[in-house]
């Protein structure tokens, strides 16, 4: 295992928007190249590939494109890398990236309704409840 990219630093605060910008790309790169060895660490081979890993982290930092302001930008990417270090330092636990970055807000495919069609009502109703 490789764990070269063991800390992540911090970019200094940014004075424009595209300097801003410049840090977002930075830090993008950073954790594409960090991808293969949180793979390695978390033993994620089964689960997810280095292009779904890649998609996921690209969705997130497009999640919060509409940001212009420079220190807005700053404190996310703050928390991105905060998040990425903890990550490479191992302080999360497999099930709690699959449950963040590999199923995502998407929910797993058996929980998006393609469940047998032919359940009574009962059982519809006692799914939907708070009892499960």
């Amino acid at each position: 295992m490789s764990f070269t990219l063991r800390s992540v630093k911090v970019p200094p605060n940014s004075a424009t928007l595209e300097e801003a910008r410049h840090h977002v790309f930075d830090f993008f790169r950073t954790a594409c190249r960090s991808i293969p060895s949180i793979i390695d660490i978390y033993n994620l081979d089964d689960v997810v590939t280095v292009s779904q890993l890649r998609s996921t982290i690209a969705s997130q930092i497009r999640k919060n494109s509409h940001s212009t302001n420079p220190k807005v930008i700053d404190m996310l990417l703050f928390k991105a890398t905060e998040e990425l270090n903890n990550i490479l330092e191992h302080a999360k636990q497999r099930h709690h990236l699959i449950g963040q970055y590999v199923v995502g807000q998407h929910g797993l495919a058996q929980d998006l309704n393609f469940k047998d069609q032919a359940t009574s009502p009962f059982l519809t109703n006692f799914y939907k409840s708070n009892y499960f």
